[in-house]
This record gives C-alpha cells, sequence and structure tokens, in this order.
C-alpha cells in the first residue's frame, strides 16, 4: 500500500460511512451523512482475490501486434536518445511520418513507462506474431500493474461504499469485462484507465493537485483521457475555484512532457502523433466521426460487443442510477458522463474494434468509472448481478484465452464466443476454441496450452466464488441508500 492509500485508510470515519462498513443500509432512502471524502475500506480477502485476479489474466503471452511493435519501437529508440524508429516502424502500418522519419503513431507515455522493464530484460522489439516471454515481462510491468492497481481502487471504494462488496466489484471489474483481455497487451488503454480512475479518487479524496498531476500523465499515455481530465476537472470545481486551479495546475508537467515530445517530434507542441497517421488523418478528427448505426451494433451487440461478453455491465449501468440516488450524485454523474463520452467516442471510431482487438477497446478507460455502479447493483439485485457477472467471467475468459487468434480465423468466433462454448464443452482440446488457446507462462512446466487455460479459468472461477462468498457473509442487502 502506498502513502495515500494509508493517509486514505487513516481517515477518521463519518457516522453514516460507518454504517455502510458495518453492512448497515438507511432504509429511509439516503445516506444521512454522505462522506465528504472517497469512501475506503479494505475487503476481506483482499490479496488472495488479487492474486488470483493476476494468474487468471496476466500468465497469457499473446502473440506480438502491430500495437507491440509500433510502442516498443519507441521505446528502444529512447533508451537510444532517438525518437523517430524508422527501421523498426516500416515492416508494419501502425506509424505517423514526418520529414521524412516514421514515429509510433500512438500517445508515448506508455513507452516511456515501459523503458525499465524493457532495459532490464534487455527487449529486442520481436516480428510480428511471435511469442516473446521478454515481451510479456514489459506488458506485465505496464498494463498488469494498471489492472491490479484498478482491482485495488475499486475493492478498496466499494468495500468502503458498502461492506463485503469489494472483492465481488474488483473481480467483476477485472475478470468480467475487456480489461482482462486487454491486460496481457500492449494497447495504452488499461494503463490510461489506471491514471485516468486514479486522478478521480485522488480529486474525490480532496487532493486536487495529485489528481491534475495523475490527470496530466494518463493523456500522455492515451491522448482520449483528456475527456476524462476535463470531467475530474469540473468535479474539482465543486470543491471551489481554488481546488479547480490546483488541479489544473497539477496538470501541467505531464502535459508539458507530451508538449516537448510532439514538439521534438513534429515540430509543433500541438501537433498530436495521430495527426501524421495517413490511416486516422482520412477518417474524422483521429479517425473518430459521429456515431454509426453499424459502429454501435459493434460496441454493444457485435461478436466482441460489450453487452454479448460483459453482460454485467447492464447491471452497472443501472447501479450509476441508484448511486446517484444514494447520496453520491456529483460521484455518479461523472462516472455516467465519462461512461458515455467514450461509448459515443468508440461507436464513431473507423473500426469499432481498433483492428484485432478483444473487442471494443476504446471504452477501456471508462470501465472503471462504470464499474462503481456494481456496488448499487449488487446491493440491490444479488443474485441477478451474480448471475450476469458469472456468464461475464466465462465469456470474458474464453476471449482472454482466443482472440488474437479467434480474430484472424475465419467466422471470427461466428456470432460470438458464446457459439464456441458448447464445442468446447462437448469436444474439449478438439474443439475449434481450444484450438485458439494462447501460450501461457505455464507452458514452461509442461501443461500445454489446454493445461494453462483450465489454471487461468480455475483462478478466475476461484476468485470470483471467493468474492461472492465473502458478500454472502456480510449479509449486504439493499443498495447504497437503502432505497
Amino acid at each position: 500500500m502506498g502513502p495515500a492509500a494509508r493517509k486514505l485508510s487513516r481517515r477518521p470515519l463519518p457516522p453514516a460511512r460507518a454504517g455502510l462498513r458495518a453492512g448497515y443500509w438507511d432504509r429511509v432512502g439516503a445516506v444521512r451523512s454522505p462522506p465528504t471524502t472517497v469512501p475506503w475500506a479494505r475487503p476481506r480477502h483482499e490479496l488472495p482475490t488479487l492474486v488470483l485476479v493476476a494468474i487468471a489474466s496476466l500468465v497469457v503471452v499473446s502473440p506480438t501486434g502491430w500495437e507491440d511493435i509500433s510502442r516498443m519501437c519507441l521505446t528502444r529508440s529512447l533508451v537510444h536518445g532517438h525518437l523517430s524508429a524508422t527501421p523498426c516502424l516500416s515492416p508494419i502500418g501502425d506509424w505517423s511520418s514526418h520529414g521524412g522519419r516514421l514515429y509510433t503513431n500512438t500517445a508515448p507515455g506508455l513507452s516511456v513507462l515501459a523503458v525499465p522493464a524493457a532495459e532490464a530484460v534487455r527487449l529486442s522489439v520481436p516480428a510480428d506474431g511471435t511469442v516473446d516471454l521478454k515481451l510479456w515481462a514489459v506488458r506485465l510491468a505496464t498494463n498488469g500493474i494498471a489492472l491490479l492497481l484498478l482491482a485495488f481502487l475499486l475493492g478498496r471504494i466499494a468495500e468502503g461504499l458498502a461492506a463485503g462488496s469489494g472483492a465481488l466489484v474488483a473481480v467483476t471489474f477485472a475478470l468480467g469485462t475487456i480489461a482482462s483481455g486487454v491486460a496481457p497487451s500492449s494497447f495504452g488503454h488499461l494503463t490510461a484507465a489506471g491514471f485516468a480512475f486514479g486522478s478521480f479518487v485522488l480529486a474525490w479524496a480532496r487532493r486536487p493537485g495529485l489528481a491534475g498531476l495523475v490527470a496530466g500523465l494518463g493523456i500522455a499515455v492515451e491522448y482520449q483521457t483528456g475527456l476524462i481530465a476535463l470531467a475530474v476537472g469540473a468535479y474539482a470545481l465543486l470543491s471551489g475555484r481554488r481546488a479547480a486551479a490546483a488541479f489544473a495546475s497539477g496538470m501541467v508537467p505531464g502535459l508539458s512532457l507530451l508538449g516537448a515530445y510532439d514538439w521534438a517530434a513534429f515540430g509543433s507542441p500541438f501537433h498530436l502523433s495521430y495527426r501524421y497517421d495517413p490511416a486516422q488523418s482520412q477518417a474524422g478528427l483521429f479517425g473518430v466521426r459521429l456515431p454509426s448505426l453499424h459502429g454501435i451494433e459493434q460496441v454493444f451487440v457485435g461478436n466482441r460487443g460489450l453487452l454479448v461478453d460483459s453482460p454485467v455491465l447492464i447491471a452497472a449501468a443501472a447501479g450509476l442510477v441508484l448511486l446517484g440516488r444514494s447520496g453520491y450524485r456529483a460521484e455518479a454523474v461523472l462516472c455516467s458522463a465519462v461512461t458515455f463520452a467514450f461509448l459515443f467516442l468508440d461507436a464513431g471510431y473507423s473500426t469499432a474494434y481498433g483492428g484485432d482487438s478483444p473487442g471494443p477497446r476504446f471504452v477501456v478507460p471508462a470501465l472503471p468509472f462504470l464499474a462503481l455502479g456494481l456496488v448499487p447493483a449488487y446491493g440491490r439485485r444479488r443474485l441477478l448481478t451474480t448471475a450476469l457477472a458469472t456468464a461475464s467471467v466465462i465469456a470474458s475468459t474464453a476471449v482472454l484465452l482466443t482472440w488474437p487468434y479467434a480474430v484472424n480465423a475465419s467466422g471470427n468466433y461466428g456470432a460470438s464466443v458464446w457459439s464456441k462454448l458448447p464445442s468446447l464443452v462437448v469436444q474439449g482440446s478438439s474443439s475449434e476454441l481450444a484450438g485458439w488457446f494462447q501460450t501461457t507462462v505455464l507452458g514452461r512446466i509442461d501443461i500445454g496450452r489446454m493445461g494453462g487455460a483450465a489454471v487461468v479459468a480455475l483462478a478466475a472461477f476461484t476468485a470470483l466464488g471467493i468474492a461472492v462468498r465473502d458478500m454472502a457473509a456480510r449479509d449486504t442487502r439493499g443498495t447504497v441508500s437503502g432505497a
């Protein structure tokens, strides 16, 4: 636990919050005295749950993709004092061109964060489609840490809101959404989500300066998190102009670093890398237009759609409404606004899944905000939400284990991953889905892809079982508001 977390955990509990942590629900309709700082408590089985989450999501070794190469080419160039990486980037399509040189087409933040791990393992950028354990280690040190941090934060806040719900909310987010699928990859969305949600938590804890610093760094990882920074800045303004000014001042270092990179690479601190990506510059603003019906369909009910693989998000969305009615109106409005903004963004993107990916990956920075709605959802409709979470963990785990090979296969899951699961149960290792299983680091002990997949699934459902049992033991009926 870091210093900030320790300070939060030492704060005295207001009477209403103390009641919530003990499982008390105000039956009248609203929390009598909403806490003025972030709710914070430790779930009962926090450490075992986080370990199981790590096993279930981070032992997978996905093959190298263009996203990996684009980001790691910059990482290697930075080590040698350069920003361009023309020879490294030329074999792939994810690059921006300026002044006769090739640069990564992504924000530079994740590449910078990857430098220590890349140097520690002596990473050489692997070829497209290869399986590389050194690259896996670098992913673990970036997105892997981000996933566990987000699970930790959500678990602590959920437990502070309602005793017994922390582990279940953390597991549902980490293993029942696309977050698990992007964790063992170099997509920047999960690390950006860590910065963005961390900024919100710090603003909620009345630390606007630190919140601004973290928000600015998040923008340097994924440009789109600027939308979340605006929302958190508006939230900080509710505490007064001084808080808003502190938040804005805190953003300066991160934005300055991003501006310096853009100036050195593209000749202006206001010229982002997307501006020089031929594929993005030809389609709307950085590849984003107004949402289309096809885009909306793909995001929600396509063969890798959010509601197909993570139906529990329906309960989370309804839960944000309940959260707003419980005395946390500002927080619920912010979480709802962030969720809507990123759904709107993804539905208007030139390709809703961003090429080869486990699903609508551009929505990932909004998922921890949406996941806060799971607290009242579990409180109000525990059995229904648990059933949806179980279905979500099944589908998300299957996608995690198979997506790099499935999306390049004929049929691309067919209707959805659900259409392939029955044959896995009946045919086992001879089924089409089993043929798509990815390598895991457990292959080093010679258990094969099928054995590695079994360990991943066992860890996922053990984590879910422990979390469900914790909530049942605390008997947290009702909602945050008790309505």
